[in-house]
């Protein structure tokens, strides 16, 4: 059958699809509009699949805020002129919209919510990546619920979104400020208490290691030093090559600064002190505590060298933060 610009433009409508793929839809569903649309949709699976590789570090985090409920949801595609494109901002408010109407637990959740179009939200992901010919992909989903809830969004390029939940509500300079320290220092936990036992162990782990890397080299300095070799001269074997070569070093001297990392590192890493070693690593772990948890971070938005928990008492002692969600796609 013959089909108008009036059936591409319908099914333009009822997809958002190019021009050309609905034309082409149309003729091969025979005028038939729900096949075009199964179709449409299949094709936007295909191109997905297609560019399921590629990075997605452009794009958009939405929030949206009600009932004591807060949503972020970041969509992202692979170029800055596709995320400022009309279609995609409509597009991520849409899910951002449809989010907060449902409040679904998680990202599986949302991708299986249905939008105004009869698409879920995954298929809707889809056929905007068919459309474009560009991966579309919804990296995050975060929901808070607590009695106050704010939000932040990066203005400048929109890729940076923050939620803060309160157990009452703050004023609202505070609670900007709050939720935009949470934006721009990326905490790892609300404090102390709560951070992850994961992530207290990796540090710890860091921590120990990186005392005892320092200790062995302090030794080996100070041998190469007394040796008349400069640390700085052979502190790795390119180095050691390259300035040999330069003439800054010789052969010997080259040779004996070999030796002395290889005997005296050796020695020195077997007779470390492991009280040593615990306290200043425990002492290093404290100090990322401090910078790393939201509470004890220093606070952006004083003049003062107040901590984000002494800011918050300072307004309210009854008044703290219970959670909070950051979305980054420059992270």
């Amino acid at each position: 059958m013959a089909i108008t610009a009036a059936d591409v433009m319908k099914l333009r409508k009822m997809t958002s699809a190019g021009m050309m793929d609905c034309k082409k839809a149309l003729e091969e569903a025979n005028g038939d509009f729900e096949k075009a649309i199964g179709i449409i949709r299949e094709k936007g699976k295909m191109v997905a699949a297609k560019r399921a590789d590629r990075e997605t570090s452009e794009g958009a985090v939405k929030a949206r805020i009600a009932g004591g409920k807060g949503i972020l949801v970041c969509l992202g595609c692979e170029t800055d002129f596709v995320s400022r494109n009309a279609d995609f901002q409509n597009l991520a408010d849409a899910i951002a919209d449809v989010a907060i109407a449902n409040c679904p637990a998680d990202l599986d959740g949302l991708k299986a919510c249905k939008m105004a179009d009869g698409y879920t939200v995954e298929e809707a992901v889809e056929a905007q990546t068919g459309k474009t010919g560009e991966k579309h992909v919804l990296v995050g989903y975060a929901l808070v619920e607590a009695p106050f809830v704010v939000e932040y969004i990066h203005k400048i390029n929109g890729k940076l979104g923050a939620l803060v939940g309160f157990n009452m509500p703050v004023s609202e300079a505070l609670a900007k400020g709050v939720v935009m320290q949470v934006a721009s220092m990326n905490p790892v936990s609300i404090g102390v208490a709560d951070c992850p036992q994961s992530v207290l162990d990796n540090e710890k782990a860091v921590a120990v290691q990186k005392t005892k890397d320092e200790m062995v080299q302090k030794a080996i300095d100070a041998a190469l030093k007394k040796a008349g070799i400069n640390p700085a001269h052979v502190d790795s074997e390119d180095h050691i090559e390259s300035n040999t070569a330069k003439g800054w070093l010789t052969p010997e001297q080259a040779a004996q600064a070999r030796e002395i990392i290889k005997t005296v590192g050796e020695e020195k890493a077997a007779s470390l002190n492991p009280a040593m070693i615990e306290n200043i690593a425990n002492g290093r772990v404290q100090k990322f505590l401090k910078e790393q948890t939201l509470e004890e971070q220093e606070y952006q938005m004083s003049d003062d060298k107040i901590s984000v928990k002494a800011a918050i008492e300072a307004e309210n002692k009854e008044a703290k933060v219970v959670a909070f969600k950051r979305f980054s796609l420059n992270d």
